[in-house]
């Protein structure tokens, strides 16, 4: 088992489009199906596995191109240490001063930890100033408890 790490900022409104963040129905809509609608459904196909934005469910970022890893690790701590790396990084620019405490990042780091030792996938979500948003997520790989038909991004 193994973690990656996953970073993305950006404009609130277009974390906001959950549209992008949710992958396409199994099955594309029926023969006779509205235009628009089959049009709809290959935008999504298509766009979905390549999109930056981070997937409603975290371990769709398996699918995302590899590109988008931004650190590997065999360790749990190791990750958790990468989140928290990233929060002191970002925490000048929470747009909420509470979410600015030390002690209050600490503890979340450590429950990153926690979580990611019983393979649990984490996802960590902050309003940034100029209406931003910044998401962490840390995926557990090989396999991912919750999607384990998803392959490992450093496969293939």
């Amino acid at each position: 088992m193994h973690h990656h790490g996953y970073l993305w900022t950006g404009p609130k409104e277009r974390f906001d489009n959950e549209a992008l963040r949710r992958p396409p129905h199994p099955e594309p809509p029926p023969a006779g199906s509205k235009p628009e609608l089959i049009q709809r459904y290959r935008e999504v196909a298509a766009d979905f596995p390549t999109a930056d934005l981070p997937p409603l469910e975290t371990a769709y970022w398996l699918i995302k191109p590899h590109s988008l890893v931004r650190g590997t690790w065999d360790e749990a701590k190791e990750a958790a240490a990468w989140v928290g790396n990233r929060l002191t990084e970002y925490a000048p620019r929470f747009a909420s001063q509470t979410q600015r405490d030390i002690v209050r990042l600490a503890v979340l780091v450590n429950s990153v930890a926690e979580g990611l030792e019983s393979g649990t996938d984490v996802t960590l979500g902050f309003y940034l100033e100029r209406p931003s948003f910044l998401s962490l997520s840390v995926v557990t790989c090989s396999p991912n408890r919750s999607r384990p038909e998803l392959a490992c991004p450093l496969k293939g």
